[in-house]
């Protein structure tokens, strides 16, 4: 591996790319022996110490993760139900609560309706921190549970800036076409900018790298996509 990522890193020219050269390069020097992902990391010139400045979103990937996403509802009676026929993976209430609480985190998303929320919000240090707790915000916390699975599986992800700043987002599989992850990348950076809070001042959009899960980091040209997505 060591001699591959060598020769991957070699590929990379220090200069700043465009999206679709930097979805052609990313496939290019993906150098595991598996369908690596492609990250797309967003450094944004706010304060997530100000709840004013606070960065988060969801937008739907027109290719999806290619990732299969497992779901879990929590929701009792004809919301149950519902979540069931749309195709949740798990689904339950105070007995899923209790497996969740003893450690199962086998999961990628969480729904819940808004009356079982003051139980979820229990689960805050166990999911809080994996990015997993339920938020009206992201459409998350909702009785139309079919219709926030359905947008789930269309390829929904939800993003939310850290403490560094940062948009930390999946965009695809090595194994798209270089269009197919253009195509994520530009949902990203048009959802993440069209969410600039208004406190924001200077520059928003900092810098952004694209890589693979083992690939070296490719840095795109932030200056372009800002005038194309503002």
């Amino acid at each position: 591996m060591g001699k591959r990522l060598q020769n991957a890193r070699a590929k990379v020219e220090a200069s700043l790319y465009g999206l679709r050269e930097a979805s052609e390069l990313v496939k290019q020097v993906a150098c595991a022996r598996f369908d690596e992902t492609v990250d797309l990391v967003i450094r944004l010139g706010v304060d997530p110490k100000r709840s004013d400045q606070m960065v988060r979103g969801t937008t739907v990937l027109p290719h999806g993760t290619g990732k299969k996403v497992r779901i879990v509802v929590f929701a009792r009676g004809e919301k149950e139900q519902e979540a069931r026929q749309a195709g949740a993976d798990v689904v339950g209430g105070d007995d899923l609560l209790e497996k969740v609480k003893g450690g199962w985190l086998d999961f990628d998303r969480v729904i819940s309706t808004p009356d079982l929320m003051a139980s979820v919000g229990k689960l805050g240090k166990v999911l809080g921190p994996r990015g997993l707790m339920p938020n009206p915000k992201a459409g998350t916390v909702t009785f139309d549970v079919g219709k926030a699975i359905e947008e789930i599986r269309k390829g929904q992800i939800e993003y939310k800036v850290d403490k560094a700043g940062i948009v930390h987002v999946p965009i695809g599989k090595v194994s798209f076409t270089e269009s197919q992850i253009t195509e994520n990348a530009q949902a990203v950076f048009s959802s993440v900018v069209k969410a600039k809070p208004s406190s924001s001042k200077g520059k928003y959009l900092k810098g952004a790298t694209m890589s693979s899960t083992m690939g070296p980091g490719i840095a795109l040209e932030c200056a372009s996509l800002a005038r194309q997505f503002d």
